[in-house]
């Protein structure tokens, strides 16, 4: 039997969770996307990985009894222990999307939705594709719905409901400028939603693009104001992964930190204490 918690990620700078190999030689570096919604996921692992180092360096020793220990060389059983905390894999609630005239709105889809109702317990019933609250801005049609226009088309809202109960814990979102779409539609918007950088690689000793190793490559990322749920079980209460008392803190993941890249608000919820 397992006590059942959740984190919520809030992105505070551009988030890259993916490939890195071959970063110096060119080519798009990709984020990791969830199989079926196509949409940025950060694998458990890397969550797993920032809190253990996050731990070791506040509370060295504490990390191997929460986290599992490491395997020692020279020992027949490797050495190895089974992890009191389990990660799974955060998966995006809501994303921010460029619209014109409002700026911007946060996006979800029934199948996200669905996600984050099983972790935070949410008693609602999953809202249906193309709804929004009555305060979401928009061009009012007569006789049909209001109209968003995105950058590469427009969609017609169908249902006003009450989206409060969907705006996860610790964030401050409008809940007027929230959108459940189509689960056909949220790859693309996902797509058009995502932050990328060109960079190309210069000469040590010269502004001069360095032509031998590979000088241009493309990043993309999660932009600043995503929204993730990811579950975690434990086998023991007790565990702090902040300073006392908190239950929330900033944290780096993924790659690029150097640059600009992978600040998050990570706050927890549930039975863990």
């Amino acid at each position: 039997m397992y006590n059942k918690a959740y984190g919520i990620i809030e992105t505070l700078a551009p988030l890259h969770v993916g490939a890195t190999a071959g970063e110096e030689t060119g080519n798009l570096n990709l984020i990791f996307r969830d199989q079926f919604t196509q949409t940025g996921i950060i694998p458990g692992s890397s969550i797993r990985g920032r809190f253990r180092a996050d731990m070791r360096s506040r509370h060295p020793g504490e990390e191997q009894r929460w986290y599992g220990h490491e395997a020692v060389e020279g020992r027949q059983d490797g050495g190895t222990t089974e992890a009191l905390v389990k990660f799974e894999y955060a998966s995006l609630v809501w994303f921010p999307v460029f619209c014109p005239g409002q700026p911007v709105v946060w996006v979800s889809c029934p199948l996200l939705l669905k996600r984050f109702k099983r972790l935070a317990g949410i008693d609602e019933n999953v809202p249906a594709p193309y709804t929004a609250q009555r305060g979401l801005q928009g061009r009012q049609m007569q006789d049909r719905g209001k109209i968003l226009f995105f950058n590469l088309g427009f969609l017609e809202i169908e249902n006003e409901e009450n989206l409060s109960q969907w705006i996860p814990h610790g964030t401050d979102l409008d809940a007027n400028k929230l959108v459940v779409v189509h689960d056909n539609d949220i790859a693309m918007l996902h797509d058009m939603a995502l932050y990328r950088q060109s960079r190309v690689k210069l000469l040590d000793d010269m502004k001069k693009v360095d032509t031998e190793k590979g000088a241009f490559f493309n990043t993309e990322a999660l932009p600043e104001g995503s929204i993730l749920v990811f579950p975690i079980a434990l086998k023991e209460k007790g565990w702090k992964p902040f300073n006392e008392e908190q239950n929330s803190c900033e944290l780096y993941f993924g790659g690029l930190e150097s640059i600009g890249f992978g600040r998050c608000l990570v706050s927890l919820a549930g039975d863990y204490q």
